[in-house]
């Protein structure tokens, strides 16, 4: 996913040397306390960025930073995530969005790039999301996205049950839909 490009966006791994640009993410209250339900303390984001290497190394995909082209801004987190459901294996599709960067398309276009690696690139054949119910905003970025909610779980998040609905978006079932890349050009 390193070096994708949309029409406004650029995508970098996660580097040891990017610990402020993750702590301005990750103990955000804005952000971190809708999808995540806490906010992470300094030693819990180093944690999170030896996760993110290790998943560099096993799998050659994980979190990707987000940036704007046209000022190099960080907008965001990207990730492509191997998770367990109920003892079945997915991709998952993640993102964090900077609140400024907020209703300017940005999670849909970062998702169209996601989407497009996962299909073409790792050739595997469905993504998933998990989206917290009360989070209006991000259904409707993966219903955008195709994505159709399939099911609903009880996940422990920091201790807590949480409902969490899952949405799945089947290669399949996207080529039969607009093509992404006449929406968004994705080099």
């Amino acid at each position: 996913m390193e070096n994708k490009k949309s029409n406004r966006l650029f995508f970098k791994k996660i580097k040891d040397t990017d610990i402020e640009k993750l702590k301005s993410i990750l103990q955000n209250k804005d952000l971190m306390l809708i999808g995540w339900g806490k906010i992470y303390s300094d030693d819990e984001v180093n944690k999170w960025l030896e996760k993110i290497q290790n998943q560099y190394s096993k799998y050659g995909f994980s979190y990707y930073f987000i940036h704007e082209i046209v000022t190099e801004n960080l907008v965001g987190l990207i990730g492509i995530l191997p998770v367990d459901i109920k003892n079945i294996e997915y991709i998952e599709l993640a993102y964090i969005i900077k609140k400024e960067y907020w209703g300017q398309g940005y999670a849909l276009e970062s998702g169209i790039v996601a989407i497009d690696f996962i299909f073409n690139n790792l050739n595997i054949d469905k993504v998933i999301a998990q989206i917290l119910p009360e989070n209006i905003s991000s259904k409707k970025v993966v219903e955008k996205l195709g994505m159709t909610k399939i099911n609903s779980y009880i996940r422990i998040q920091n201790g807590e049950k949480k409902l969490h609905s899952i949405y799945i978006l089947n290669k399949e079932c996207n080529l039969k839909k607009l093509n992404c890349r006449d929406v968004i050009k994705i080099v």
